[in-house]
């Protein structure tokens, strides 16, 4: 039987995490890396999630991209299509939110979805069309201090609208608490009126269920993972998807472990803090990286100086100031592209050189760069470690490597502790 839902997600801990959300309702998922190619075969699952590293490219790129992607999963046979992005609605005002959901709009022949990066699980709530994360207001937290998406303003009402020529509206948390009819009723009045989009408030995840039961039918629905949680049961219920016991099982992986950290997201700078307490860990300096040092070498000397005694973690994390300054004297993109290909380089060569199989990435930029480095075509999703976060093993590798690839900012102080024992 043809997959279910087809999903394009704008980078890689993001497409897993909303695979971990749709394997947790009982539908068997595989994440692809990368747009398809006409020859990749189609895994016999419920839902395909393509990721795609197109949250930070230019606009046209991204929708270039992301509608190649569409147009092969409608290929594969995929009925319903989500455009998954980050719950903290990473853009800026010339997109990339916007612009893919309009084209993937056009190509499915649609005129209205809604946008909602909700995920109250992890601390990412909308109400009246704000996006708070935790207590505090989205344009209060450390993203608006993004080097690449600062988020300044948290009114998602706002930030879409800047982003397209269609009209956004709201779907408010009282509208959500009418039920399934209301939310259906709500959205029904906002086509009549010429509504493109409509921002749907979730204060908690009851909400979220209730949405997809809704929202279910939509052609194309955009979202953080969150969105995804309702929609496995909804599914359910219109005879698409049997009970699918067993679908988080993954093979087992054995061998040496490490974690390779690029994010300098709050949460992940706590990890490593927690990390370094009880094991060993390097930091890599961009600056040396751009002075032509050999970085990588003793990176790779250091992890193997210490690997016969447990994993180590390497890190290009720092504080916001501390990147800031960097990027002030190399560039902000010059800044990423250093770091993000040296965390490849040394990851490619644990595990082909030092028989490395299990690998903890934080970041996703940095995990999308070690999974291109390591030829990872697509990942088998197993069970959950934290909210939004599981293991995976990999498809298209020569040997099987078991993967947790963890957005920056989610994840506890432990979760690097923790995903090692959780992982296949």
């Amino acid at each position: 039987m043809a997959p279910i839902l087809g999903c394009v997600a704008d980078d890689f801990t993001g497409a897993t995490d909303l695979a971990n959300n749709l394997v947790r309702g009982g539908m068997r998922t595989v994440q692809l890396i990368g747009v398809p190619g006409p020859e990749t075969e189609v895994p016999d699952v419920d839902a395909i999630v393509v990721a795609l590293k197109s949250r930070t490219n230019p606009a046209a790129e991204a929708v270039e991209m992301s509608v190649a992607a569409l147009d092969w999963l409608k290929a594969a046979g995929c009925r319903r299509f989500l455009f998954k992005y980050c719950s903290t609605f990473d853009s800026t005002d010339d997109g990339n939110i916007g612009p893919v959901a309009d084209a993937l709009l056009d190509r499915l022949g649609a005129d209205f979805t809604i946008a909602c990066p909700a995920f109250p699980e992890t601390g990412r709530t909308i109400f009246k069309g704000h996006l708070f994360v935790g207590d505090q207001l989205l344009s209060d937290t450390h993203m608006r201090h993004h080097p690449l998406t600062p988020m300044t303003d948290s009114n998602l009402v706002q930030v879409l609208g800047r982003q397209t020529g269609r009209k956004v509206g709201l779907i408010q948390h009282r509208d959500i608490q009418g039920g399934v009819e209301a939310i259906r009723a709500k959205v029904e009045s906002l086509q009549g009126d010429g509504y493109g989009y409509a921002i749907l408030d979730s204060v908690d995840d009851a909400q979220l269920h209730t949405a997809g039961e809704a929202l279910a039918d939509l052609d194309l629905i955009t979202g953080g993972s969150g969105i995804a949680i309702g929609l496995p049961e909804a599914y359910r219920k219109r005879g698409m998807l049997q009970a699918a016991a067993g679908a988080n099982e993954v093979p087992a992986v054995g061998g040496k472990a490490a974690v390779i950290a690029g994010s300098c997201s709050a949460a992940t700078l706590g990890q490593i803090a927690e990390w370094e307490k009880a094991h060993p860990s390097l930091n890599i300096d961009p600056m040396k990286l751009a002075n032509g040092e050999d970085v990588v070498g003793e990176a790779l000397a250091f992890a193997r100086s210490k690997m016969a005694d447990g994993p180590v973690l390497i890190y290009a994390s720092a504080p916001p100031e501390t990147v800031k300054a960097i990027q002030d004297k190399l560039g902000r993109a010059e800044a990423g592209e250093l770091v993000e290909g040296a965390m490849a380089k040394i990851a490619k060569a644990l595990v082909d050189e030092d028989g490395v199989r299990r690998l903890v990435v934080a970041g996703g930029e940095t995990s999308g760069a070690v999974v291109s480095a390591l030829g990872v075509t697509g990942l088998h999703i197993g069970a959950q470690i934290d909210p939004g976060v599981p293991g995976t093993v990999t498809l298209g590798t020569a040997e099987p490597i078991a993967l947790a690839l963890k957005s920056g900012n989610f994840g506890a102080p432990d979760f690097f502790d923790k995903a090692l024992r959780v992982m296949p």
